[in-house]
Formats: C-alpha cells, sequence, structure tokens
C-alpha cells in the first residue's frame, strides 16, 4: 500500500493541477484547429520596395557582404547560382545563408483569401522581430517587427534611435509594427487566429543588450544577461571575449538562467514584449493582438518560468493558445523527449507533434525500419495515455516544418533517422528530385492520417502546392503560387547529374488538403472525438474509429502497403453495423456489407450509425 504522506503529496499535486486547469484551461478554438505554419521570408513578395539590402544582412552568417549582393528572383531554380554568386566561389549551402527572397507581411496580407479557400484556421508566423538573418531566430529586438516585413525599412530605423530599447515607455510603433497589427485585424475579421514565435532562450549577436555588453564589458547592466565565458582586455590587440551561443552557435548567445529560468531584468523584458503584442493599445481588450505563442526550444529554459509565462499571457487574454517546441528525440542522451511534464495545466496548451509525425513516417513511408501497425498503435495510445484527458487535441499534428525535409522528399529519401542525413550536404545520397506517382499517393494517405487522427492538423506552407525539398535550407524554398511561372529544377547543389523537375502549383493536391479540412470541421468526432483502434484482421489493413457522444462514429481503413485490398466492412469492423453507411470520402451511402477497394496507401472514411441525414 502507498505511504499515507505520499498520498497526500499526490492528492495536494492533483489538486493544484485542477485548479490550474479550472482558472486557466486551454482555449475551445484551438481544440483540433486546422493550423498553417508561415516562414514570412519565403511565403510571398507582397511589396517589393522593402526587399532587404546589404546593409540589412550585416550580422548575420556567413558574415560575408558582396558588393554586389542582389535578392534572389522568386521564381528561379532553387539549386541555379545567380552570377553574383558564382562570384563569390562559395558553395550553394554556404551561399543559403546570403539568399533573401523578399517574403514580408503585405505577402502574407494579400494571401489571406488563399488561406480562407484552403480552411485553415489558425496561422503560425515563424518569426518576426528585427533581426538580420532570413529564419529570424536572432533577435536583434524583441519589440518591433523587423524593418523588411514593413513598408518603410528606412523610417523604422529612425525610429528605433529615438528608443531606449531598456525602457518600454519609450517604444513606439514602427510602420512594420503598425502592418503587424493590421494583419491581425484582417486575420480576426475572417474569424482566424494568429499566434507567433517566441524565441527567449537566445537572443541574436546584434541583439540590442549584447551589444552593449561587448562594447562596456563589466560595466554593462545587462551584463548578467548572458553566459560569458571570458571578458576582453582592452589593453591587449585580441578579443578574449567568450560567451555561450545555443548548441555552439556564436550568432546566438544564450540567455543566463536560473533554476526558475531566464535571469531578473531580462525577464522583465519579456513581460513587457509580452504585453506589447498581446495588447498592443494596452486598453485591457486583447482582440488587437495575437492570439498566444509558439515556444522555441521550450526544453531548454526551465519549466518553473513557463508556469510564469502562463500567467503572463492568460492574465491578458485567457483565451490565448501556448504551445511548445520540444525536441522529439533527445540525441546526447538517446531518449525520447515525454511531453507530459508541459501539459499539466500549468505550461502549455499544446507542443508540437514530432513524435507523431516520427511514426507516421516509419508506418507508411518506411521500407527496412518499417513501423508495424500494432506497435503505431501501441505508440500513439501510450502518448495519449500520459497526457491528461483529452489534451491530445491541442496538440499540433504536423508531418514537416522548417526544421526538417518536407514530406515530399521524406518519402523519396525513405528508411531514414526523422531530421537526419536530410539534404545533401549532410547526406551525399540524398535525392533532391520530386516524387513520382506512388510517392505523391504515399503523401496523401501521411496527410489523411495527420488529419484522421486526434490533434491539431499543421500544414506547412508549400505541402498543399506540392513543394518539396531537403532539410533547412532546402525546406525553405519560396512559396509556390499557381499564377506564377518557375523554372524547372535541373541543377544540384553539388553539380550531379538529376531529372529536370518541373516546378508548378499542384491543384489537385490543393483540393485533397481542402476535402480533408472540410471533413475535419464537419464531423465532431475528428474535430474532438475518442479514439479506438481495432486489432489487425488483415495485415496492412490499419483500422481505428473515432467518436463522440451524441454523433454516429466514423470508422478509418488505412490501406498501408503498395497493393489492393477488396473486403466487406463487415468483415474488418468488429461491431455491429447498421443497414446503410455514408462513405466520407464520396458522399454516397453504400450498404454496410458492399464490397468496397482500398487501392495502395488509400483511405477509405464511413459514418455508421442511423442518423445519417
Amino acid at each position: 500500500m502507498m505511504p499515507r504522506r505520499i498520498v497526500i503529496i499526490l492528492l495536494t499535486l492533483w489538486f493544484a493541477m485542477a485548479l490550474a486547469q479550472e482558472r486557466y484551461p486551454s482555449p475551445k478554438w484551438a481544440r483540433g484547429v486546422v493550423w498553417y505554419q508561415i516562414f514570412p521570408e519565403r511565403f510571398a513578395n507582397g511589396d517589393p520596395t522593402n526587399d532587404p539590402t546589404l546593409l540589412d544582412i550585416q550580422g548575420s552568417w556567413p558574415h560575408i557582404y558582396p558588393s554586389d549582393w542582389q535578392i534572389i528572383p522568386w521564381t528561379s531554380d532553387w539549386y541555379s547560382l545567380q552570377p553574383w554568386e558564382v562570384r563569390t566561389g562559395l558553395d550553394f549551402y554556404t551561399l543559403a545563408g546570403l539568399r533573401r527572397y523578399g517574403g514580408d507581411l503585405q505577402g502574407i496580407l494579400d494571401r489571406l483569401d488563399y488561406l480562407q479557400e484552403l480552411g485553415v484556421e489558425a496561422l503560425y508566423l515563424n518569426p518576426i522581430f528585427e533581426s538580420p538573418s532570413l529564419h529570424k531566430y536572432d533577435a536583434t529586438m524583441y519589440h518591433h517587427v523587423d524593418n523588411n516585413f514593413g513598408p518603410d525599412p528606412e523610417g523604422d530605423r529612425r525610429l528605433w534611435e529615438q528608443e531606449d530599447p531598456a525602457d518600454p515607455a519609450t517604444w513606439r510603433w514602427t510602420a512594420a509594427d503598425s502592418l503587424f497589427l493590421r494583419l491581425i485585424q484582417e486575420v480576426h475579421r475572417r474569424g482566424m487566429k494568429i499566434i507567433i514565435d517566441g524565441v527567449f532562450n537566445h537572443v541574436g549577436s546584434t541583439f540590442w543588450a549584447f551589444v552593449d555588453v561587448r562594447r562596456r564589458g563589466r560595466a554593462s547592466p545587462y551584463r548578467h544577461w548572458f553566459i560569458v565565458q571570458a571578458w576582453d582586455d582592452p589593453k591587449t590587440p585580441i578579443d578574449e571575449f567568450r560567451y555561450a551561443g545555443w548548441y555552439g552557435v556564436k550568432e546566438l548567445p544564450e540567455i543566463r538562467e536560473t533554476t526558475k529560468g531566464p535571469v531578473a531584468g531580462f525577464r522583465e523584458h519579456l513581460y513587457a514584449v509580452v504585453h506589447r503584442w498581446m495588447d498592443p493599445d494596452g486598453d485591457g481588450d486583447p482582440a488587437d493582438g495575437i492570439d498566444g505563442w509558439r515556444l522555441d526550444v521550450a526544453e531548454m529554459v526551465a519549466l518553473p518560468f513557463w508556469r510564469e509565462f502562463r500567467q503572463w499571457v492568460k492574465s491578458i487574454n485567457p483565451n490565448a493558445y501556448i504551445t511548445g517546441e520540444l525536441f522529439w528525440e533527445d540525441w546526447q542522451n538517446n531518449r525520447l523527449i515525454q511531453p507530459a511534464p508541459w501539459l499539466q495545466g500549468d505550461a502549455f496548451d499544446g507542443v508540437m507533434n514530432y513524435r507523431l509525425a516520427v511514426w507516421i513516417k516509419r508506418l507508411v513511408i518506411d521500407t527496412y525500419h518499417r513501423m508495424s501497425i500494432t506497435a503505431f498503435q501501441d505508440s500513439v495510445r501510450e502518448l495519449m495515455a500520459s497526457l491528461p484527458p483529452g489534451q491530445v487535441h491541442w496538440l499540433q499534428n504536423l508531418v514537416d516544418s522548417h526544421d526538417t525535409d518536407r514530406l515530399a522528399s521524406q518519402i523519396q529519401n525513405p528508411d531514414r533517422w526523422y531530421d537526419h542525413q536530410a539534404n545533401p550536404a549532410q547526406n551525399p545520397d540524398y535525392d533532391v528530385s520530386r516524387p513520382e506517382s506512388e510517392g505523391w499517393q504515399k503523401f496523401k494517405l501521411v496527410v489523411a492520417l495527420q488529419f484522421m487522427l486526434p490533434g491539431s492538423p499543421m500544414i506547412y506552407y508549400g505541402d498543399e502546392a506540392g513543394m518539396w525539398g531537403g532539410d533547412d535550407p532546402d525546406c525553405r524554398k519560396p512559396m509556390v503560387w499557381p499564377e506564377l511561372h518557375y523554372a524547372a529544377e535541373t541543377h544540384h547543389p553539388f553539380g550531379k547529374p538529376r531529372p529536370a523537375d518541373t516546378v508548378a502549383f499542384d491543384h489537385s493536391l490543393f483540393r485533397w488538403y481542402q476535402h480533408l479540412i472540410s471533413m475535419k470541421k464537419r464531423f465532431p468526432a475528428l474535430r474532438y472525438g475518442d479514439l479506438r483502434f481495432f486489432p489487425e484482421p488483415i495485415p496492412g489493413i490499419l483500422v481505428f474509429e473515432r467518436y463522440s457522444p451524441g454523433q454516429p462514429p466514423l470508422v478509418i481503413l488505412a490501406n498501408v502497403t503498395a497493393k489492393p485490398f477488396t473486403t466487406h466492412l463487415t468483415g474488418v469492423y468488429t461491431k455491429p453495423l447498421s443497414e446503410q453507411c455514408l462513405d466520407v470520402m464520396n458522399g454516397k451511402m453504400v450498404n454496410s456489407s458492399q464490397q468496397i477497394t482500398l487501392p495502395p496507401w488509400g483511405m477509405r472514411i464511413f459514418q455508421l450509425g442511423k442518423s445519417l441525414k
């Protein structure tokens, strides 16, 4: 029997967790919502007059600034080098850090109708704050949107000079800031939500406080914000200044932490930043602010801070959504990261569900490292059992992102450890070409599972258009738009022969996403219903049920093999059936004993029961 003292402690913890959930429950709008991830520099160039200049990229890797540097044409062959790139003599993967394509906030505004037509309900934007890099994970400041994302880069610079970045009372609203507020307004007007990236474990080497530390040394009031390992001696010609960078990257100085999270000073600065973007006009009404945060490298920041962060966020907007990036595997210690500690009602509402992405890849894509249906079912059950009841519906179900190779290229390059050896710079045998027809059938099945399993599906920009590409930077190509004409991909980053691949918007794939999104919205069981797996009656056929109270259940059959499969629904479903079912994929009524066919990598969905009107 468990000791009485331990029982009391456990009950106290459970009660505290229950109180936290009751006070700030996860927002209903985010349960099973359809997400769309945007990498702003590569989504759409809506305003060429604000394109970055050589001045704007100063301070970013690889710290090379050719005098003839130019923006890369949006529709050019990805691996083909521009004349100025050739003259540098550098390889493609070094040059990729120099490239800019001019994506901006106006481009996102211009494409909101497209996103609405697709059917997405919430947007997640990779970092938008001022930074010299293309990815913006190296912030120069958190309180301003990058000036090249707005309409007046030079005017924004002049406003910065009038501020003290350490004093929120002096902060102004730049043209880029104002355009972002307009984007929030337009997103909300369409009934959609928007969250942004919070990168609070590290900043950029151009961050205003770090620049002050470099300049003033021990005299800087921000010296304790960073992990300084050695100070420079001004009496010597050598720069002895040393500091810790995230994963050793010197462009990303790490923030000093205690057991409670980031140190005082930086912590107060973050509080002001959170308030600025969640309630811009400071009137206590968060309707004009963002709807939440995606928190970068969340497990590298002490959990007590995220509990405090939740109080900040929810006190401004109780309906806000907080999600964390948790590395799906701790490679250094050879273990899986368990998301449960962050999902107990006192920290995050969700996480990026990379674990599901790994399992679907192993189930559908891989051959030699294939995951059995039984192992897949057990893994999903285990994840759900580790979370508070129903919390799985707030997890962001993704299959790829800005940090992995794209789904289409995962299919073209199976049997790899997820997010490893995922582009030609890491793996000389990596295939950069477009998948053939069978690959796209697998693609559709993977996406269907992403939508049919519990959670909130998240589409990485361009997947719905048929984009492919390896790991960073190849997963960050300019978005393929239907009205633009793109050069075929004929080049290889290391000069190897490859087939010429046509680059064009895939309308049939777009319609597939639309169809899946419409089903997610139409059937409550898919939005927030429970999950029941059935034993594998026939090898290679995954069968599961989604159901919710008062609604006819949905039974889903997925063929995870390259062979067609024909049977009767009664032959694979273990519960009593009504005479008629709705074939959800085709919108037709069928007899429950009617013969059905699953093509290779195919899926069929049936709604069971009497209330089928």
